[in-house]
C-alpha cells in the first residue's frame, strides 16, 4: 500500500518481473490522490504491470495514507517511505522491517481491509481507454523524477 506510487523503472520492472514468475503481487493506491499531478504520473505505470499480471486496486475510502508491504505473512515492513523516486532518492525515510508470522499476519489482515474497500483496475479495460488519457499520463510521468 503506498499513497503515491511514482517509483522509479528498477521497481517496476521487478515487479512486473515478480508479476509474469506468477508471483501474486497486488499494489493499492488511492482512488482520488491529493495531488491531481502525481495521480496521472502514478497511472502512467499501471499498463507495464497489468500485462504482466500484477493486481492493482484503487482503494476508494478517501487518500489511503499507509506504506506497507508484507510477503507470505512472514515478512512486514511498515515506512515512513512512499513508493516514489522522492522517497528513495532524496528525502531521509525511516522502515521497521519485522521476521514474524504474527506481525505479518495482522499487517495482511490491515492490508485486506484496505482492499475490501477497493476496485480492481481491469488490464482489458486500462489497455482499452482512450488515446489522449495515455497521453496525458505519459507526459506526467516524464515528470515523475521531480514528483
Amino acid at each position: 500500500t503506498t499513497p503515491y506510487f511514482v517509483p522509479d523503472t528498477a521497481t517496476i520492472v521487478n515487479l512486473a518481473t515478480a508479476g509474469r514468475r506468477g508471483i501474486d503481487v497486488t499494489v493499492v493506491v488511492p482512488k482520488r490522490n491529493d495531488s491531481h499531478l502525481v495521480a496521472l504520473a502514478s497511472r502512467a505505470n499501471y499498463a507495464p504491470l497489468l500485462n504482466a499480471g500484477v493486481k492493482i486496486l484503487e482503494f476508494e475510502g478517501g487518500l489511503l495514507h499507509a506504506k506497507t508491504i508484507t510477503i507470505d505473512r512472514q515478512v512486514g515492513l511498515v515506512t515512513s517511505s512512499n513508493l516514489d523516486r522522492r522517497s528513495f532518492d532524496l528525502n531521509f525515510e525511516a522502515g521497521v522491517l519485522v521476521f514474524d508470522s504474527d506481525f505479518a499476519s495482522n499487517l495482511r489482515f490491515l492490508q485486506q481491509s484496505y482492499m475490501d474497500r477497493s476496485v480492481k483496475v481491469s488490464r482489458d479495460e486500462w489497455n482499452r481507454r482512450h488515446w489522449a488519457r495515455t497521453v496525458v499520463e505519459n507526459a506526467a510521468g516524464l515528470l515523475s523524477p521531480l514528483l
